[in-house]
């Protein structure tokens, strides 16, 4: 969350994102994030990323859909399990769900500058906010359960929109922190329209804004 002064990097605080109790192995979530991410690079030496291409489905965009999805999995039950939560085994999207409401996952918005035209421009889980289900989570269950009947639907929109949804649940988590050696949180000026480069510097997030009430006041 924000910091009393406004910031989310700001006067060194964010240090306790570093802190070994603060979550459990976070460089593994970063890593897989990384790796897609290169993929995704990979994938548009091919094809250009533009709204003309967005409806473009195939086998390789379907395995990167997929490890996306699972990693966006991943991380909200990293989550839960961080805070405690036991409410069941088999969790699902409903108990998921219950982090929009510490961390405002709705009100974040993601933007690949690399895309050109208007689907560039994500806000992934705004969706919640209006208590409807996530469009592209559903495409993403519906073409793992059934591949040859929902196929066009592994398409670049969906991928990247879920991609999108994986860079709000890690920003929201560690903001830019990459946990290499050496690294310096410190990603106070962005491209502009309040937007800031996000962990590997390929897309841009914009932070939700907290009221003062909620936002942390402790000293790191």
């Amino acid at each position: 969350r924000q910091l009393k002064d406004g910031s989310y990097s700001n006067s060194g605080n964010y240090k306790y994102l570093k802190h070994p109790n603060y979550a459990k192995s976070p460089e593994k979530y970063i890593r897989s994030f990384l790796l897609i991410q290169n993929d995704i690079k990979k994938l548009f030496e091919y094809v250009e990323p533009a709204d003309k291409n967005k409806e473009t489905y195939s086998h390789r965009v379907h395995e990167l859909f997929i490890r996306v999805c699972i990693e966006v999995e991943a991380n909200c039950k990293a989550i839960l399990r961080e805070n405690g939560y036991t409410n069941k085994k088999n969790w699902n999207m409903d108990d998921y769900r219950l982090i929009e409401k510490t961390h405002k996952l709705s009100e974040y918005e993601v933007f690949l500058p690399r895309w050109d035209g208007k689907y560039g421009h994500y806000k992934p889980f705004k969706n919640w906010s209006l208590n409807k289900k996530l469009g592209w989570y559903q495409h993403y269950h519906n073409v793992k359960h059934d591949i040859h009947s929902n196929f066009k639907h592994a398409n670049i929109k969906n991928l990247i929109e879920a991609t999108s949804g994986l860079v709000v649940l890690l920003s929201a988590q560690f903001l830019d922190e990459d946990f290499s050696c050496g690294t310096v949180l410190l990603s106070v000026e962005g491209p502009g329209n309040g937007m800031e480069s996000a962990v590997g510097d390929f897309f841009n997030v914009k932070y939700p804004q907290w009221d003062e009430k909620d936002r942390y006041d402790f000293e790191w």
